[in-house]
C-alpha cells in the first residue's frame, strides 16, 4: 500500500500576471539543483510542494467551482516558464492539467465539485493510463468490474505513469464489464495499490513515470468517470493536453538556448582561424546563436497563438469544427517547439565547443530531455495532421496526442 503524500494548504491564484510571477519565483528556485537531480536521479519533492503551495496547480479550475479560470495563454506560459528551469519538474504536473480537462467535459456537477475542490485545497493528480506490451496506446487491458457490494474493483498494471509517484488522486484508465473505457479515481493508500519508481529513460530521469501496479483496488461508483464518451463528441481535452506539451518542448528550448550563451560568454574558446579574442566575437557562433533565437521565438509565438485560439473557442459551444481548428493551432505549436527543442539542445555542443561535454557541467540533459519528451507523441504525424487538414479538410482525430 502506497501512502498519501502529506496535504499543505493551496494558495488561490487570482490573476494571469500572479500566476506568471508565481512561476517565475518558482522558476527560479527549481533551477538551481536541477543539474543535480537530473545526474543522481534525485526526486523534486520540495520544490513539488512549493508548486502546490503556491497555487498553480489549480490555475485552470473555473470560477464557478472556486477557481480562478485563469487563461490558456497563462498555463502555456506557465509551464514553459518552468520547464525552461527543469523539464523533468515541468512534465510532473502535466497530468493533472489533461485530467481536469476530462472532467470539464465528461465529470458530473457531484463529481467536479468534489474533484475540483480538492485540487484547490492541496491535492494533486497523477496518470496511469498507458500499458507496457499492448498493440498502441489507446490499447488498454486494465480491467474495472462491479462487486456485489456496490462497489467496484480494478486489476492491471501501468506504465509512464507521469505523477503517480506524488499525486493524492491516481487516476486510472480501464475497461469495464461492458467494453467501455473509463477514468477510475484512486485515493492513494488505497489497498492494492503500488507505485513504483522504476523510470530509467536516459532523459526527463525525475519525473518518476514508472509502474503503477492495481491489485483488486476497491473503487466507489462515484469515483467513475465515462471517458470512452470524449472520443464520441467535440471538445479541447486532447488540445489542452498538447498544449502543455509544446509547453514543455519551447521551455527546454529556451533554457538549452540560455546555457549555450551563457557557457559561450564565460567558458568557450575562439575558433583559431575566427580571428577574435572571445567565442561570443566569433561571427558563425553570433550567427547561429541568432537563427536559434528566431526559431525559439516562432515556437514561442506558435505556442501563445495556439493559446489564444483555446481561450476564444473555451468561451462557445465546442463543435466539430472549432475542435478540429484547436487541435491544428496546437499541432503547429507542437511541432515547431519539438523542432527547436532538438536543434537547440544540439547546437549547444557545437557552438560551445569541446568543453561543454565535460560531466561537471551535465549539459547533456537538455538534449536528453528534448529527445526522450518530444517522443511522446511522433512530430511526424502532426506535419501529417497539419497538412490533410489544410489540404483536404480532414479533421484530426480526438485523443490526448492530437
Amino acid at each position: 500500500m502506497d501512502i498519501m503524500p502529506p496535504l499543505l494548504p493551496a494558495h488561490l491564484l487570482q490573476s494571469d500576471a500572479a500566476a506568471i510571477e508565481a512561476a517565475r519565483d518558482l522558476a527560479h528556485s527549481v533551477r538551481r539543483e536541477a543539474a543535480r537531480r537530473d545526474r543522481e536521479r534525485t526526486l523534486p519533492w520540495a520544490e513539488l510542494e512549493r508548486f502546490t503551495a503556491s497555487g498553480l496547480g489549480g490555475i485552470r479550475i473555473p470560477k464557478a467551482y472556486g477557481g480562478p479560470g485563469l487563461s490558456f495563454v497563462t498555463l502555456a506560459e506557465v509551464f514553459a516558464i518552468l520547464s525552461a528551469a527543469d523539464p523533468s519538474f515541468g512534465q510532473i504536473p502535466q497530468s493533472q492539467f489533461g485530467i481536469l480537462a476530462v472532467f470539464e467535459d465528461a465529470g458530473s456537477e457531484t463529481q467536479k465539485r468534489r474533484i475540483f475542490g480538492s485540487v484547490l485545497a492541496g491535492w494533486r493528480i497523477g496518470n496511469a493510463g498507458p500499458e507496457r506490451g499492448s498493440k498502441h496506446t489507446l490499447d488498454v487491458k486494465t480491467r474495472i468490474s462491479a462487486h456485489a457490494d456496490g462497489a467496484f474493483r480494478l486489476n492491471g498494471e501501468k506504465f509512464y505513469s507521469t505523477g503517480a509517484l506524488f499525486a493524492h488522486w491516481v487516476t486510472v484508465k480501464a475497461i469495464d464489464d461492458d467494453g467501455h473505457q473509463v477514468l477510475a479515481f484512486v485515493r492513494r493508500g488505497a489497498t492494492g495499490l503500488r507505485i513504483i519508481d522504476d523510470w530509467s529513460g536516459f532523459g526527463q530521469r525525475t519525473t518518476a513515470s514508472g509502474t503503477v501496479i492495481l491489485e483488486d483496488v476497491r473503487v466507489e461508483a462515484e469515483d467513475i468517470v465515462a471517458f470512452g464518451v470524449l472520443a464520441e463528441k467535440p471538445g479541447l481535452q486532447g488540445p489542452t493536453s498538447q498544449l502543455i506539451q509544446a509547453a514543455i518542448d519551447a521551455g527546454i528550448a529556451r533554457g538549452a538556448i540560455e546555457d549555450t550563451i551563457d557557457f559561450v560568454r564565460h567558458r568557450s574558446r575562439p575558433w583559431v582561424d575566427a580571428g577574435v579574442d572571445a567565442a561570443s566575437r566569433e561571427p558563425f557562433v553570433i550567427a547561429e546563436i541568432g537563427r536559434l533565437k528566431i526559431e525559439s521565438h516562432a515556437a514561442d509565438a506558435l505556442l501563445l497563438e495556439a493559446a489564444r485560439t483555446l481561450d476564444a473557442i473555451a468561451g462557445e459551444p465546442v463543435d466539430a469544427d472549432s475542435a478540429a481548428r484547436a487541435s491544428i493551432a496546437v499541432a503547429e505549436a507542437k511541432a515547431q517547439s519539438t523542432e527547436i527543442a532538438l536543434l537547440a539542445s544540439e547546437k549547444l555542443f557545437e557552438l560551445a565547443g569541446s568543453r561543454a561535454t565535460l560531466a561537471e557541467w551535465n549539459l547533456d540533459r537538455h538534449w536528453r530531455n528534448a529527445r526522450t519528451h518530444t517522443v511522446h507523441d511522433p512530430v511526424r504525424w502532426k506535419y501529417h495532421a497539419i497538412g490533410d487538414y489544410y489540404l483536404n479538410g480532414t479533421r484530426p482525430a480526438r485523443h490526448s496526442w492530437i
